[in-house]
């Protein structure tokens, strides 16, 4: 149900400006300190940096896709400003990332699979500690980190864990109710890249709201106490679907299991509700020869940048259209599940 964890950490350089008011030459000095102090760090072993400016357009899905960057660090397409100096670093695992000049001077990163939020916590915090041994960051006594969205100053911290929540997206009210107990806390329900985004697959993104006035650890045990809440909630659901609707919820995973294991042509969305339903059938027991490993990799293959990378490695300069996509992704789909079941 907790597919993974992220500790976000918002800082900035002392003595040049937020974002906003960043120009040019001050991004591009920016990301210069940034990029030496990211590759004396050796992140994660081996520290890839990446220009922004330079990436191509399918790479820049992958990576917006692998949470490695937001979509704010992706350059713009409709004619507005594109920042100078934006890159991203992470390394051979990609279990920490550092975005330079997003919507701060630096986005650090720590991810960890599963519930886990105290090892997302320690890598975050681990590159964190290096980092202010080679840069100067914007601090004050007062009011603790500066950083350029007043929401995120104190720690500049938001933690956040990512849940495959399939009964409750079948059950709006209840859905609603997890909102609602999730606000009441302090914290957000966000869609599968975060804020802005849509909850496709039935995943959500549930983090802390608040930075100023509370500590580091105190938002990780907020987060910590109200996901098996949550997760609690969902099994309830499950369960009460399986008694009181078994035949219609079985139809409905056998259904979609069918058809991503036939169809010709499938949108993104249409093809993470399938894997969704399938998932749930997986753990309802449903679809016990099905494996979880396969399910993982393919709800990260059906993205846009990751299925034309692996269809179409010839073709990288450019995006495909959606129908091109579309009949790629299910070929795809129909490759490798063909063996299971």
């Amino acid at each position: 149900m907790v597919v993974s964890c992220r500790v976000r950490l918002a800082r900035n350089l002392e003595g040049y400006p937020f974002l906003s008011k960043l120009s040019d030459e001050d991004a591009l000095e920016v990301c210069e300190q940034a990029r030496k102090a990211l590759c004396t760090a050796e992140v994660d072993g081996e520290t890839w940096w990446i220009p922004m400016a330079a990436a191509n357009p399918v790479l820049r899905l992958l990576l917006l896709e692998r949470n490695l960057i937001s979509r704010d660090l992706v350059p713009s397409d409709d004619g507005s400003r594109v920042i100078a100096g934006r890159g991203v670093a992470f390394g051979r695992t990609e279990t920490v990332s550092v975005m330079v000049n997003e919507e701060d001077h630096l986005r650090l990163q720590g991810m960890a699979a599963g519930f886990d939020l105290t090892l997302a916590w320690e890598r975050a915090q681990s590159l964190d500690r290096f980092l202010e041994g080679h840069l100067a960051f914007a601090h004050t006594e007062k009011f603790g980190y500066l950083t350029g969205c007043p929401t995120n100053v104190g720690t500049g911290m938001r933690a956040s864990v990512m849940l495959h929540l399939p009964a409750l997206g079948l059950v709006r009210s209840e859905l609603e109710k997890v909102f609602t107990a999730a606000q009441r806390t302090g914290l957000a329900v966000r869609g599968l890249h975060g804020e802005g985004s849509r909850a496709a697959g039935d995943y959500y993104q549930i983090s802390n709201q608040i930075t100023l006035g509370r500590t580091e650890q105190q938002l990780i045990e907020d987060l910590s106490e109200l996901v098996p809440v949550i997760s609690d909630f969902e099994r309830k659901v499950r369960d009460t679907l399986l008694q009181e609707h078994r035949t219609g919820l079985q139809d409905r995973i056998t259904r979609s299991y069918g058809v991503l294991r036939t169809a010709r042509a499938l949108p993104t969305d249409a093809a993470l509700a399938h894997l969704s339903n399938v998932r749930l059938g997986v753990h309802l027991g449903f679809l016990g020869d099905m494996s979880m490993e396969i399910l993982n990799e393919l709800g990260i293959q059906v993205h846009k940048g990751h299925i034309q990378a692996i269809a179409r490695a010839d073709m990288q300069d450019e995006i495909l259209d959606a129908s091109e996509r579309d009949k790629l992704r299910a070929s795809h789909l129909r490759r490798r599940l063909a063996d299971c079941g």
